[in-house]
């Protein structure tokens, strides 16, 4: 079995109940998530040997995140204690034609605060194939990104696969600081999974001769932006996801996979969501990417199958995507009639 390991911040979610506002709530859920967890919670989920790597502080809420992911299956051996704070992120639900709101509390967090010594890389990576970050974690400070670079630096010299989502958080940096480091970090990417906005906000990318922001999505824009990134920086697959968003509830989601050996530009067939929970939403469709490429799936159906991991996703509470093999590959044969199973 493929052994995959994933870096990140495990964060504390704090959320009004149903679709209350901050300014009026008197209780809040306590969960926990984070993009490098959440693919990790995902992969276990569909029996792979995952390792999720981070610092936490040794109290108790710090023991409680550890073992939000123990009860999945997510090896956590690597898991660095030490530091004061869990971060935090206060999440606002949005509804029909408001939108959801994030608030960060992160700053001088456990992970927020590490040193590249807290690592060792060569025992993490042993027997590993696959390492997965996103640009969320160097985001967090000049610190993360040196320790981003030896860990990709690590990974390569393990023989991994790299996989990284872009995703760009423009309340953590600027345009530039993510350019700059995220430019660093992609010389070692083999897999990119990125959305049009993430080209354009961390590397300038549009699509050639065609308005990939106009109403309806347009495959020939798409088809641009994943074959500049993969130009830009050697990636062997760049995958984009599609996203139409008519309200907060309703969207419309798919994605294409671009195969560089092959030259294939492969369309997922798209969802049409009612949307439950969208936090997780990527890093659920990453997972399933992951999953689908190291089960030897041809390109159409590696995003076949990450995207209806994605959508299943959608319909499900808290950051976590508490789905099975079956279940994903149940809606990717195109059953989706949400019927009751007896």
């Amino acid at each position: 079995m493929s052994r995959i390991v994933t870096f990140g911040e495990l964060m504390l979610r704090l959320q009004p109940y149903n679709y209350e506002r901050f300014v009026q709530c008197e209780n809040v859920e306590f969960t926990f998530g984070g993009g490098e967890a959440n693919v990790a919670v995902s992969l276990a989920n569909y029996g792979m040997d995952v390792a999720y790597v981070t610092k936490l502080p040794a109290h108790a809420i710090g023991q409680a995140a550890v073992n939000s992911l123990r009860r999945y299956g997510v090896d956590t051996r690597h898991i660095v204690r030490g530091g004061d704070r869990v971060g935090i992120y206060f999440n606002e639900k949005g509804a029909s034609q408001r939108g959801s709101v994030c608030i960060y509390d992160r700053a001088h967090s456990a992970i927020a605060e590490a040193s590249p010594a807290d690592f060792d890389w060569d025992a993490i990576f042993d027997g590993a194939e696959w390492f997965h970050f996103t640009g969320i974690t160097p985001a967090l400070g000049p610190n993360l990104v040196e320790i981003c670079k030896q860990a990709c630096a690590a990974a390569k010299a393990h023989g991994c696969k790299i996989s990284c989502d872009l995703n760009y958080r423009g309340k953590l940096w600027t345009r530039a600081q993510a350019r700059e480091a995220m430019t660093a970090l992609c010389q070692y990417v083999d897999v990119c999974i990125s959305n049009e906005e993430d080209a354009k906000d961390v590397f300038g990318i549009e699509a050639e001769a065609t308005d990939i922001y106009g109403g309806s999505l347009n495959h020939e824009g798409y088809k641009s932006v994943a074959r500049q990134l993969a130009e830009k920086f050697g990636f062997e697959k760049v995958a984009i996801t599609l996203r139409e968003s008519h309200s907060a509830f309703d969207n419309g989601w798919s994605a294409m996979l671009y195969d560089v050996a092959s030259g294939e530009y492969c369309f997922s067939k798209k969802y049409d969501l009612h949307i439950i929970d969208r936090v997780g939403g990527g890093d659920s469709f990453g997972g399933g990417l992951i999953y689908s490429l190291l089960s030897g799936k041809n390109p159409q159906g590696a995003v076949e199958f990450a995207v209806a991991a994605s959508a299943l996703k959608h319909s499900i509470e808290g950051d976590y995507n508490h789905v099975t093999v079956s279940e994903v590959e149940k809606l990717a044969g195109g059953d989706g009639s949400g019927r009751i199973q007896r």
